[in-house]
């Protein structure tokens, strides 16, 4: 049950990370209750998930999903680049993500 409660701190996170570009834009209230909701719901599964997940390991595998996630959603809904290189680097990111889960 950690680490789907940590996916899911990470999965917030992206949420978080996409409505702060969103803010920049739009400058809503939705877009901070959002915001507000994502990044305050990721803390919460977050720290579920250290409960028995050891901090480094967790707090890696999270900054890793909300990296890798926040740069995925800016090439798929903000038109950022998609070259190849960054591709190969957040993959890179995910790899070491799932070495520390198969290390843990």
């Amino acid at each position: 049950m950690a680490w789907f409660s940590l996916v899911l701190a990470g999965l917030c996170e992206m949420v978080g990370v996409a409505m702060i570009n969103k803010l920049h834009k739009d400058r809503n209230w939705q877009s901070f209750v959002f915001l507000l909701i994502g990044f305050g719901s990721s803390f919460l599964f977050l720290a579920y998930a250290m409960k028995s997940l050891p901090m480094g390991t967790a707090y890696a595998i999270w900054t890793g999903i909300g990296a890798s996630g926040g740069a995925l959603l800016g090439m798929l809904l903000y038109g950022e680049s998609k070259d190849w290189k960054r591709i190969i680097f957040i993959l890179m990111v995910l790899g070491a993500a799932i070495g520390l889960k198969i290390v843990s």
